[in-house]
C-alpha cells in the first residue's frame, strides 16, 4: 500500500531476508527512511488515481468496492484487508518483515490523508493529468519501497507464497489473483476504467529503470543470511 500495489515481476529484485536479517543487513537508517517515503508516496498516488475517477489498479478496484459495503474509508479498507491477507500467509509459511507490517498500515493512512487534501478536478483533461501523475508517482514509490530491501507487502507475499506452494509461475498466480480481485471489486461496485489499463501497461516500464537507482542492497561485508529471490512489487 501499502501499498502493494499491479504486480511487477523482477528477477532478483528483492532479497528474501527474514526480519532479523533485514535489521542486520546494513544501511538500516537509510533503508527505513526510503521505505517510509515510498509507502507514503504510494498512498498519495492511490489518492490521485481515486480523485481522477478514471479507474484504479486491480487491488484498489476491490478496495473501492468494499467501501460501499462497510463503514470504512478506502484507506481503512486497505489496512484491514492487508491484515486479512496476512492471515492467509500462515498456511503458506510466509514470514512478515518490517516492510510487510509498515506496508499494511502506512499506505492506507497516507491514502486517506491525501484524499482529505485533494479534490476531484472538474475538467476531464485535469482528471487525465491527475491520473497520469498518479501512475508515474506510483512507479517511483514502488521502486523506493522495493529498493529499501525490507520485505514484501501483504499482497506480494500472498502471490509469492501461492507460487511456491503450487509450483505455478508468478505470472500465472499474479494474473489469477488480479482477475479475481477485479471481478470481486466490480461485483461490489469498485472503480474500473482506463486508469486500470494504463496502470497495468505502464507500471512495469516505469519501475524497471528506477529500481537499479534505488536498490539498497546490504553493505559489502554484511551477511544477510539468504540468497536473492524473485519478487514482485505491491498490489
Amino acid at each position: 500500500m501499502a501499498t502493494s500495489t499491479g504486480s511487477i515481476r523482477f528477477s532478483n529484485a528483492l532479497l528474501d531476508l527474514g526480519p532479523l536479517a533485514q535489521l542486520r543487513a546494513g544501511r538500516l537508517g537509510r533503508r527505513i527512511s526510503q521505505l517510509f517515503v515510498g509507502l507514503v508516496l504510494y498512498g498519495v498516488s492511490l489518492a490521485m488515481m481515486v480523485r481522477s475517477a478514471l479507474g484504479l489498479a486491480p487491488w484498489d478496484v476491490l478496495h473501492s468496492g468494499l467501501t460501499g459495503w462497510v463503514p470504512l474509508t478506502i484507506g481503512q479498507v486497505i489496512v484491514v484487508l492487508s491484515f486479512v491477507v496476512l492471515v492467509l500467509w500462515i498456511p503458506l509459511r510466509e514470514k512478515p518483515g518490517i516492510g510487510t507490517i509498515s506496508n499494511a498500515i502506512v499506505v492506507g493512512l497516507a491514502a486517506d490523508a491525501a484524499l482529505a487534501l485533494l479534490d476531484r478536478p472538474d475538467s476531464l483533461v485535469l482528471r487525465g493529468g491527475l491520473l497520469i501523475a498518479g501512475v508515474v508517482l506510483n512507479g517511483v514509490a514502488t521502486a523506493l519501497y522495493i529498493g529499501a530491501q525490507l520485505g514484501r507487502g501483504p499482497r506480494d507475499g500472498l502471490m509469492t507464497g501461492l507460487a511456491r506452494r503450487t509450483g505455478w509461475s508468478l505470472r500465472l498466480v499474479r494474473t489469477g489473483l488480479e482477475v479475481v480481485v477485479v471481478l470481486l471489486g466490480l461485483a461490489l461496485g469498485g472503480v474500473l476504467g482506463v486508469g486500470t489499463v494504463l496502470y497495468a501497461l505502464a507500471i512495469g516500464p516505469l519501475v524497471q529503470p528506477l529500481l537499479p537507482l534505488l536498490d539498497r542492497r546490504p553493505a559489502p561485508g554484511t551477511s544477510p543470511g539468504s540468497a536473492p529471490a524473485v519478487l514482485v512489487a505491491r498490489d
